[in-house]
């Protein structure tokens, strides 16, 4: 998927040119690539929906900058507002098409709905993303998996991942992507629950109790003790 991008270059950076461009309605970003890094800044509307469609980072975007040659780049990253969630900033990273880059790709299950599934059991998907490396122009919006034929107990793993052709999946093999298992019952759920109540050791209030227990036992055998230590000297005189 490409995406075209038009910007304009900046000369200066720092917080109050920042807070300059966001009153303007504009984003501060950056282009890094071949040692170097560019200052550019964008539209905000024109940000947020490349932030919103660039979902893993995997699209291709075609930048526009006044006065210079178009370049080739993907979105490496974004600062947000915790409090209102607005783009804040922008970081862009330039390729070269004849080159491999590394990405994220979103994971697409497919096909009906899971024999397993049908049967009783749940469909956890543990990897909702895949790190894989190719050419530029070979990168594919996203990897799909159809887990149509997926029994209970069954799932798909890193190496049975299909990919495209040029694409490598960089991931363990041996992790699984997407598995059906089988559904918990009420009575299992509740005995999983108490033996781990059980495992966190006592509540508090019986610590305490212990705790005045042992002390209380220990003052009585030092007040045993003392008669007996007392006697001991007497003897000696």
């Amino acid at each position: 998927m490409k995406y075209e991008l038009e910007v304009e270059k900046r000369e200066s950076a720092g917080k109050g040119v920042a807070r300059k461009l966001r009153a303007k309605g504009k984003i501060p970003a950056v282009v890094y690539g071949g040692g170097s890094s560019r200052l550019i800044a964008m539209d905000y509307k024109a940000a947020r929906n490349m932030v919103l469609s660039q979902r893993g980072h995997t699209g291709l975007l075609t930048v526009k900058i006044s006065g210079e040659n178009d370049l080739v780049a993907v979105l490496q990253d974004h600062q947000l507002d915790p409090m209102n969630g607005a783009i804040l900033h922008v970081d862009l990273f330039e390729v070269s098409m004849d080159k491999p880059i590394r990405v994220r790709l979103p994971v697409t299950i497919t096909g009906q709905v899971p024999v397993g599934v049908k049967e009783g059991g749940i469909l956890h998907q543990p990897l909702r993303e895949l790190h894989i490396e190719c050419l530029p122009a070979q990168i594919p919006d996203h990897i799909e998996i159809d887990a149509s034929e997926l029994g209970i107990g069954q799932g798909v793993h890193v190496k049975e991942v299909q990919a495209p052709e040029g694409v490598e999946i960089l991931d363990d093999e041996d992790l699984m992507v997407v598995h059906v298992a089988t559904k918990m019952s009420e009575a299992k759920l509740e005995s999983l629950l108490t033996r781990e109540a059980g495992e966190a050791g006592p509540a508090p209030a019986e610590e305490k109790a212990k705790a005045e227990g042992a002390a209380a036992g220990s003052s009585a055998t030092d007040a045993k003790a003392k008669p007996a230590e007392a006697k001991a000297k007497e003897g000696k005189k």
